[in-house]
């Protein structure tokens, strides 16, 4: 698993199992907080292994989850003692229908055998700050990509977490495109000098607007394609036609992952758009 740090105490893990799915480890003098568990307990516990070494035993303070999604909170049981924060609405997905979800991913990876579900200890609604040590954290919630999705913002340093909010192709198959437009605005606001995606690499602070400008247009350009498709009559299959790259992005991030997601989001859009 890649390990980068990012600012003063700040280390983005990117996992080598799922989608390069990332979590952040932010230390301090009076103990860890973590952004995201990852998808398998196994990486999980080399994160704490990680923070263990640094600050010793049972340091963890808080685990902060940026949505319900799998790959963000199976790893959730391995901090023991840290207190879970989400959204109100994070919990009670997880509480509604993440114990059958987890049952069913079991049987198809090995590697949840020994993962159990935890819920949030804390949730909040609209924003919650957060005061550990020399961290000041803000947490936002930042819906599109889920209801539930969250931004985690340390004030001094500068980073924003932004769980699934980016990623190298926007992923709204769960959420809202209005909201997501929405969110991504709020991200760029802010002029964060890092961004650590839900998925891939940490954006740097040059780079945050152009990519909130590259997935706006994608947002757009789907839509309009969509719309399209279903004007002159065709069947979903005629999507596939869409390549990622006539509609703005790369197809090469998350080992060509891409393109199945892009799929996904213009097979929602149809869906969504003709009530099937």
């Amino acid at each position: 698993m890649r390990r980068d740090r990012v600012a003063e105490d700040i280390f983005v893990f990117v996992s080598d199992l799922h989608a390069q799915v990332t979590c952040t480890v932010l230390l301090t003098g009076d103990g860890a907080l973590v952004v995201d568990s990852l998808a398998f307990p196994s990486e999980a516990r080399e994160v704490k292994a990680f923070i263990e070494e640094q600050l010793g035993p049972n340091s963890v303070r808080y685990l902060i989850n940026t949505h319900s999604h799998a790959d963000h909170v199976y790893g959730n049981s391995v901090f023991a003692s840290a207190e879970v924060i989400a959204h109100d609405t994070g919990r009670q997905a997880l509480a509604g229908r993440g114990e059958a979800q987890l049952m069913r991913a079991r049987r198809q990876l090995p590697g949840l055998a020994d993962a159990t579900l935890r819920l949030p200890d804390i949730t909040f609604h609209k924003e919650m700050h957060l005061h550990i040590g020399h961290r000041h954290l803000q947490l936002m919630h930042t819906p599109g990509h889920t209801s539930d999705s969250i931004s985690v913002y340390e004030v001094n340093e500068r980073v924003w977490m932004a769980g699934d909010l980016a990623m190298p192709v926007p992923q709204i198959t769960s959420g809202n495109v209005e909201q997501f437009r929405a969110s991504l605005e709020q991200m760029r606001q802010a002029e964060p000098d890092f961004v650590v995606q839900g998925h891939g690499d940490v954006l740097l602070r040059g780079e945050v607007s152009d990519v909130v400008d590259a997935h706006l247009a994608y947002l757009d350009i789907i839509e309009r394609r969509v719309r399209s498709v279903i004007k002159a009559g065709k069947p979903p299959r005629a999507l596939q036609a869409i390549d990622i790259e006539s509609c703005g992005l790369s197809r090469i991030p998350l080992d060509g992952a891409v393109v199945r997601l892009h799929l996904e989001n213009l097979i929602y859009l149809y869906r969504q758009m003709t009530g099937l």
